[in-house]
This record gives structure tokens, sequence and C-alpha cells, in this order.
């Protein structure tokens, strides 16, 4: 008890100093983030851009579908460029050819000497930091102006109707008129120079460092990586080794407890579903069909990378376009797997707690279908808005966001979080009884109920920023939000509750659980907090971000070897026990979890972590690579295993036709592996290798995006699409047969399905 004590203490202190660290640094990137400036003038006097308009410019291009159309400073999705770089390169090329043309009316009649004068001049120009912080404004010279108005006819252009410029919309998947009006186009313009203007002219005071670390690589204005990125990438590799040298050092030379002796039949074979327990079942079925829904939604998006406007020659752009796909693909890909979880912790709630609290099943339904509305109203609100270009207050408010992840109007996202918050007292009020009894379950509760206050309390970060947020500080909270939600409390809860099963299910002595539980919480959060800022090396921060962030992301990586490891060993004391054959595809799919946690989150994941690495492969498909395989093969697999979990004991044993469950299981595992290690993966290092050589605007062109090894690695995805929907499915005709009717003497008796939890 004393152990376990000090084990607390430590966690409540790592929490609160890892959080003091995080909140001082987004203060400081408050303080030096890129200054918006009031007007961008030319030295003649002609004004190109108002602060306003940069502003506006922000509003516009996520209300027109943002982060889900391109992205900005590497953010979004990866048909469409990236804004910031594509900027970066089509003013410094433009600026190029009317400075060559002040020489020779002929561009390519440049003498090597005077091609070198004007590289340099271009260079000069475009990384001298011209802003003026007593008049608010940015100069730049009449040739850079004009070379500044070239490219925003081209970003008028393309954002409107211009017939010249449809097949390149066709390549980026981009609708005629994404942006009707014309002032709007041009606001929107301004925010685009504004994001590549930052990207390339140095910091004040450090020359040779942009406020974006030099991100992203273009050579034709020596944006390279910087030397603490490199540096900060090497001291990362080796903290990696080091800590997890250190972490199976001290696993192996620790104390070996004495291992569970399983008992001789199904502990939990006796115990009653209580009404509220019964009522999460429908909970389940949901789960499955948004889950089905985002497969779709996936093949649908996927398929744009190759027909921008069509699937397999149906013209479904206009009514689907590819930026209301990937967001119900991301936002209910969010939505199944958080369904599942709130059903477990709705579910197990009552039989930890010993007894059903008073209208308790009222509270699972009255969620139940809130939940429901907040699907259905922001899924219809966000595609209703993209396709009547409903404007921007209405984009915030109730259509779509256009931030990757958190697209949901802010209408829904109070609702969401209200939501939250009641799952979390529900939750809270029927585990009150053992939180308050002495034993030895008691820490391993205790945490889960933390982990979900977390989970619930944290989502608010989604309504710290407004309309006019500066966009770094956008950012800033919505990776709190992403990323302590993913990497930090739902590591946190998922390996509390699946602790809890084993313990339950005398597979692991509780005692020995609530040691490692708060132990491998800690080291989760010392990682996990910090290690957030990985997300910001590039999105106007200091280099400091890129230190701290670099450190603490490599450590992230510490903990998932265990896990792997100690689900294995679960699973080995398991074989030979005969009654836990009814837990056999649960327990599977939590081995999947720790494989899927040491290769997506832990291998893929450091692969692009590092700075040296992220300069040159954020916004490209090695992050997706990595994002696939985490999101559904970690915490996807555990909501699929705590659904499998709970829907033993709320049906019958007869009613599981488990021979459905085995194709299923390897169908979604090996579906996954072939979509991203014969397709995501191939298609990011291809990527990786135009973004080293020419700049990250050539690994997200055209010229890449639909070259033939790309268009091939998207075919490629077919087969494992295929694979991991017929698992999808599968999963649903498993579910399905559980609603067949109950002839046995037990349930004909009771009337109702079988009661009993197995």
């Amino acid at each position: 008890m004393r152990s376990n004590n000090t084990l607390w203490r430590w966690l409540a202190l790592i929490f609160v100093l890892s959080f003091g660290v995080l909140g001082y640094l987004g203060y400081q990137i408050y303080l030096t983030a890129p200054p918006i400036p009031q007007k961008v003038v030319s030295t003649d006097g002609q004004v190109l851009f108002t602060g306003e308009q940069i502003q506006k410019g922000q509003q516009v291009w996520l209300a027109a579908g943002g982060q889900q159309q391109g992205s900005v400073w590497g953010h979004g999705a990866y048909v469409a460029p990236d804004w910031s770089a594509d900027w970066l390169h089509r003013e410094a090329v433009a600026l190029q050819t009317l400075r060559a043309k002040a020489i020779v009316s002929d561009p390519s009649a440049l003498k090597p000497a005077e091609r070198g004068a004007v590289d340099a001049a271009v260079k000069d120009e475009m990384r001298r930091n011209t802003y003026d912080a007593a008049t608010g404004a940015v100069s730049v010279s009449p040739v850079r102006a004009q070379a500044i108005r070239e490219v925003t006819d081209h970003y008028t252009g393309l954002f409107g109707n211009a017939a010249s410029l449809s097949k390149l919309r066709e390549q980026y998947a981009m609708r005629d008129g994404t942006v009707p009006d014309a002032a709007e186009r041009q606001a929107l313009s301004a925010f685009f120079f504004w994001s590549a203007w930052a990207a390339g002219t140095d910091r004040p005071n450090d020359p040779g460092i942009s406020y974006t670390s030099n991100w992203p690589h273009e050579p034709l204005i020596g944006n390279t990586m910087t030397a603490s990125a490199a540096m900060w990438s090497v001291a990362s590799v080796i903290l990696l080794l080091a800590g997890i040298a250190a972490l199976l050092w001290l696993h192996g030379a620790g104390k070996h407890e004495e291992e569970a002796v399983p008992p001789k039949s199904d502990p939990l074979a006796g115990a009653k579903a209580t009404p509220s327990m019964k009522a999460t079942r429908k909970y389940f079925f949901v789960v499955i069909g948004l889950m089905l829904l985002q497969i779709a939604m996936g093949a649908i998006t996927a398929h744009y990378a190759v027909e921008g406007q069509s699937f397999f020659g149906l013209p479904i752009g206009d009514l689907l376009p590819y930026v209301t796909s990937r967001t119900i693909h991301t936002q209910v890909g969010i939505f199944w797997i958080a369904t599942a979880w709130l059903a477990t912790g709705l579910y197990i709630a009552p039989l930890l707690g010993g007894k059903e609290p008073k209208l308790q099943k009222l509270g699972v339904d009255v969620l139940f279908w809130a939940l429901i509305a907040i699907v259905v109203g922001s899924t219809a609100t966000g595609w209703l808005g993209t396709l009547q270009h409903r404007g921007v207050d209405f984009a915030f408010w109730l259509g779509n966001q256009g931030l990757e992840f958190t697209s949901m109007g802010r209408v829904w996202q109070i609702l969401l979080f209200i939501g939250l918050l009641f799952w979390a007292f529900l939750l809270g009020r029927a585990l009150w009884p053992a939180l308050t009894k002495p034993s030895e379950s008691r820490g391993l509760i205790a945490m889960v109920f933390l982990s979900a206050v977390c989970i619930g309390g944290f989502y608010s970060t989604s309504l710290t920023w407004g309309q006019n947020t500066h966009y770094s500080m956008v950012e800033y909270w919505r990776w709190w939000l992403v990323h302590l939600w993913v990497e930090g409390f739902f590591e946190v809860f998922a390996t509390a509750v699946i602790a809890l099963i084993f313990t339950k299910l005398g597979l692991v002595r509780a005692e020995s659980a609530n040691r490692a539980i708060i132990a491998e919480t800690i080291v989760f959060l010392f990682g996990g907090i910090l290690g957030t800022l990985h997300h910001l090396y590039w999105t106007g921060t200091p280099v400091s971000v890129i230190a701290v962030g670099a450190v603490f992301s490599a450590l992230e990586v510490v903990p998932l070897t265990l896990i792997g490891l100690e689900a294995l060993q679960t699973w080995k004391r398991s074989q030979g026990i005969a009654w836990l054959n009814a837990y056999k595809w649960p327990t599977l799919c939590f081995v999947a979890v720790g494989f899927w946690n040491t290769v997506g989150a832990g291998l893929l994941g450091f692969a692009i972590n590092p700075p040296a690495s992220l300069y040159y492969v954020q916004g490209l498909n090695m992050t997706a690579a990595h994002g696939h395989a985490a999101l559904f093969g970690v915490y996807g697999m555990l909501g699929i295993g705590l659904m499998l979990f709970c829907l033993r004991g709320l049906y019958a044993r007869h009613l599981h036709a488990d021979g459905w469950i085995k194709p299923a299981f390897w169908s979604l595992n090996i579906g996954l592996a072939m979509m991203v290690f014969m397709s995501l993966l191939p298609a990011g290092i291809y990527q990786a290798y135009a973004a080293i050589t020419k700049g990250l605007w050539f690994a997200r062109s055209p010229e890449v995006i639909h070259s033939g090894v790309m268009e091939t690695l998207v075919w490629l995805r077919v087969p494992g699409d295929i694979v991991f929907a017929i698992g999808a499915v599968l999963l649903g005709v498993y579910a399905l047969k559980l609603l067949r009717r109950d002839t046995s003497p037990q349930g004909v008796a009771t009337g109702e399905m079988a009661s009993v939890t197995r």
C-alpha cells in the first residue's frame, strides 16, 4: 500500500509539472507567433492585402474545407497541395522570372553568373523580414508585388471557376466554385500569402531561421533543415534507445511477483446484467454501423486521389465532394471508437460497483439518443454547409470547421462536451460503491474513473479557439485535444480497462495490476503530455518547442514496447483453460492492440516524429500510414475487443456465432496491414524522396500525386480495403446473429435474452 501511495504521488507530480511546462510553452508560442500585419504594401505605396483580409482568409479557407482540402503548415489532407508550400514556391518562381526578364527577354538565355545573381536576389528578398512593428506593415518591392499578384490570380481562379484551371481542380479533388465570392477569394489568397511569408521570412534577430523553423523544404529561398532540428533528432534517437533499455532492464531486474492462478470456472458466470447494462446493447450495434460507414467513406476518399471528382466513373463529386467524404471518414472513426469505449464503461460500471444506481438505465438511454443526435446532426449540417456554401459563420457554429478530427461546428462540440461529462457522471455514480470501499481493485477502478473524467474534461480544449484566433494557437489547442486524448488519456483508460478485465477473469493479480497500471500511467504521461509538441514543430512556434517535443515524443514509444510484451504474456497464460475459450477473441483483440501499439504507434510513429524526419515528411502519406495503423490498430481493435467482451455478457452463450469472429478478426488485421504496407507507407516513402530532393511543393504536386507510381500505389490499396471491409461485414453478421430469438429453456422461462455475464 505504501508503494502504491508513492506511485500516486509521482503520478500527480508528473501530471502537474508536465502541464505546467506545456502551458508555459503555449504562452511562448502566443508571444512569438508570426505577426499578422495590418497591411502588406509595395514600396511604391500600393496595398496588396490588409490584416482583416488575412484573418478573414483563414476563416474562408476553413469554411471551404480547410484541413480536409489540402493543408497549411503541413496539417491536413494529402491530395490537394500544402497551400503554404505551394504559394511559397509559386511566388519564388514568379519573382525569379520577373527579375530574369529585367535582364533578358528570354529567362532561359541567362548566363550562369546572371542566373546566380537572380537566384541570390530572390533568396535575399524573400528571406528579409520587412515587418515594421511600429506601423504593422510588411513592405515588398514593386517587382515582388507583381509576383504576389500573379500568384493571387492563380488562387482566385483555382478556387473560382476559371476554365483554364479545371483540370488542376480535378487533380486536387476540388469542386468548381469552391469559394464563390470574389472578395472571399481575395481574402483567401491573403491568408495563403501570410502562411507562406511566415514560412520563408527570417525571425527577428534570428537570421537563417523562419517563423516555421525553415519548414517547408524549399531550396529556391534557402529553406533547409536547421541545425537544432538535426541535433535534437540525434538526441531523441539516443533517448529512445536509452529509455527502452532502461525500461526493459528495470522490468527484468525487478521483483517478479507470483503469477495469478486462474480459477477453474468462469468467475463472471453468475453475474446478472442489470437494466442499464442491457441498455448498452444498442451502442454496440451503432459501433458496427459507424465502422461500416467509415470504411465506405474511406474507400471513396482514397479513390478521389485517382479520379478527383468521380468514383469509378460515377460523377458523385457534386453530391459527395472530397471535403465531405474525408470529413465523415475521419470524424466517424473517432465517433465509433469513442462509442465503443463509452458503452464499455457504462457496461462494466454496475458490474464493478455491485449495484444499479437509481435511474441509471434512463441515463444510459438519454445519453445514447443524445450521441445519435450529435453524430447525425453534425454530419448533416457539415455536408449541407459545404454543398450550399453557407459561409464562415455557419461553418464555425454548425457546419464543418475545417479542422482535422475536430471538424464539427461549435454548437455540436458544446453538446458533445456536455454528453461526455454526463457519461463521466453516469460512470462515477455506478462506480462510487467500489471507489469508496477498500479492495485490491480500487486503484484500477480509480484509474478508469480518473481517465474517463480527463477524456470528458479535456474535450473542453476544443472550445478554446474562436473564429479570429491566431492559426498557431488554433493548432496548439487542437493538438491538446487530439494528442492528449489519443496518446494520453485514451492509453490510460485502455490499459486500466484491460487490466480490470484480466483481473476479474483471474488472469492477473489485482495487487500487481494496481502497481503496474500506476507505473505505466506515469511513463505514458511523462512522454505523452509534452510529446504533444512534436505536432507543433513547424506551426510558427519557437525553437524550444523542437527541443522539448523531440525529447518527449521519443519517450512516448518506450511504454508501447512493454504493453506488447504484457499482452502476449497474458495470452500465453490463458492457454489450456477451457472456460476461457469464451473470451478468446476479446483477448486476441487485446493482443492485436499490443502488436499495433508497437508497430503502428511505436515504429511508424517514431519514423516520423524526430524533427529531421518530420521536416521532410510532414503532410505526406508517411503520416497517413502511422495514423491508420495506430488509430484503428490500437484504438479500433481495442474498441472491438471491449465490444466483444461486453456482448459476451449481454447475450446467451449459444447465440454467439464465434465462427464468424475468427475470419472477421484476421480480415481486419490482415487488411489493415495490406493497406499500410502495400500502399500508404510506400507512397509516403516515394513522396519523401521527392520532398528531400526538390521540396515539399513537388511531393504534393500533381506531377507526383498523379504520377504512374502514386496512382498504382493507390490502386494497390484496393485489395487491403476489400479484405478489411470483409472483416467489418463479418463482424456485422456476427452481431446480427445475436438478435435471433432465444429459444433456450432459460430464455423461454425469463422471456428475454440471456442476462448473465460470461
